[in-house]
C-alpha cells in the first residue's frame, strides 16, 4: 500500500489549515492581550468554544499555539499546569454541544466555565500544596471567577453566532 491511509489523511493539516490555524491561535493571543487590563474579561473562552465547533478536533492546534504563546511571554509556574488542561476541558464541553445553534446555550457554557475556572486551577495548587493552599487559592480568587464567568456569558451571547458564521464562511473559501 502506498501512501497515507484515508484517516491519516483527515488528521493531516493542509497549507491552507496550518496557516488558518497558526492565525486562529496567534489572533487569541493577541486578543487576549488587547484585553489584559480588564480584569477577566477575556475572548479566549469564547475562541477556544469557536475553535472546537467551527475546526473540529484540527482545533486545538490553535487551542495550543494560545497556551504557547502565553508561557513564552509570562514564563512559567504552576498555573502554567493548569492551562494545559482547562482549555482542553472547555473544548472539549463545545465539541459535545457542536450541533446546538442557541446563543444561550453557548453563554452558559462559557459563564460556567469563567465561574469554575477558579477552581479547576485549585487542583494544580492542591498537588503541589494540599487542600488548605488549594481552597484558599480558590476563595481568594472567587471575585474574579464572578467577573469572569460574567463576561463570559455575555461575551458569548452576543459574538457567539455572528463569529460563528463569519469563520464558517471563512472555511468554506478558497482563497
Amino acid at each position: 500500500m502506498n501512501g497515507p491511509t484515508p484517516r491519516a489523511e483527515r488528521r493531516r493539516l493542509s497549507t491552507r489549515e496550518l496557516i488558518l490555524l497558526g492565525m486562529m491561535g496567534t489572533l487569541t493571543f493577541v486578543l487576549k492581550m488587547s484585553l489584559a487590563q480588564f480584569m477577566n474579561i477575556e475572548p479566549v473562552s469564547l475562541m477556544v468554544l469557536l475553535l472546537a465547533v467551527c475546526f473540529g478536533w484540527k482545533g486545538l492546534y490553535a487551542v495550543y499555539l494560545y497556551v504557547f504563546l502565553e508561557f513564552a511571554v509570562w514564563g512559567f509556574g504552576l498555573w502554567n499546569v493548569a492551562y494545559l488542561y482547562v482549555w482542553l476541558l472547555l473544548f472539549l464541553g463545545a465539541r459535545l454541544l457542536r450541533t446546538r445553534e442557541s446563543p444561550l446555550v453557548w453563554a452558559v457554557l462559557s459563564g460556567s466555565f469563567g465561574l469554575l475556572f477558579g477552581g479547576m486551577c485549585a487542583l494544580v495548587y492542591w498537588a503541589a500544596g494540599g487542600w488548605a493552599f488549594a481552597v484558599s487559592w480558590w476563595v481568594s480568587g472567587i471575585p474574579a471567577d464572578l467577573l469572569h464567568g460574567g463576561a463570559n456569558f455575555l461575551i458569548a451571547l452576543v459574538l457567539f453566532r455572528p463569529l460563528r458564521r463569519v469563520l464558517e464562511e471563512l472555511q468554506r473559501r478558497r482563497v
